[in-house]
């Protein structure tokens, strides 16, 4: 489990993608500090399991499944990306929690300075939607932010400067993609909700949302 406050920027050194997935191997002298074969690190919101461990580089094996939901098949040599090792007991939990199960690929749109700060805006495909809400947490490239403004298929986020400083928002274009994982607890209310109400066709209504006392 992550918070999604980014320890670290690293860089990719090198991506072999073959058959079934891929190594991948980024350089990082702070995450791998305490790191050990195993452990797990997020890279851009990508829960990886560290290995070959050294003072100043790891490297990951990358499934199949990861390549496809993820944007980590198309980084190239050199790019940056955001770092964060596992939560323990004793870590303070300064953002979210955020499994490092990317939900889905959305794309940058646009940032916009507004002093010291930027408002950063992300569309995001349909399948989500129903999990993002006005002042709720999203996680994006592996970043902890609330969703300060929603539209029908794009968010908007500020962002401080010391997160467009420590993190890669600041290195991406217009129609780059990045990695969304929505708040967990989001789909988890869902599941109760529309658990064995879809196989006998019954419809979740805002009078039953009432009842459950969801709605007021």
């Amino acid at each position: 489990m992550f918070t999604g406050i980014i320890e670290e920027l690293g860089k990719i050194a090198s991506l072999e993608k073959h058959t079934d997935g891929a190594k991948i191997k980024i350089s990082a002298s702070v995450v791998a500090k305490d790191t050990n074969e195993g452990d797990s690190i997020a890279v851009n919101g990508v829960c990886l399991t560290a290995l070959d461990v050294k003072t100043d580089s790891f490297t990951a094996d990358v499934s199949r499944e990861t390549l496809d939901k993820s944007t980590l098949g198309r980084l190239k040599n050199g790019a940056k990306v955001n770092l964060e090792r596992a939560v323990t007991p004793t870590t303070r939990l300064g953002g979210h929690i955020v499994q490092g199960h990317v939900d889905s690929r959305g794309k940058f749109v646009s940032a916009v300075q507004n002093g010291d700060f930027w408002t950063v805006r992300v569309s995001f495909p349909k399948e989500i939607g129903q999990y993002l809400v006005y002042k709720g947490s999203i996680s994006v490239e592996g970043i902890s932010l609330t969703i300060a403004a929603l539209g029908a298929d794009f968010f908007e986020i500020a962002v401080i400067p010391k997160t467009w400083e420590m993190t890669n928002l600041s290195d991406l274009k217009a129609g780059d993609e990045v990695n969304l994982e929505a708040d967990v607890i989001a789909k988890y209310v869902e599941r109760i909700l529309l658990y064995g109400r879809r196989e006998s066709g019954e419809n979740i209504t805002m009078e039953k949302l009432a009842k459950l006392g969801f709605v007021k």
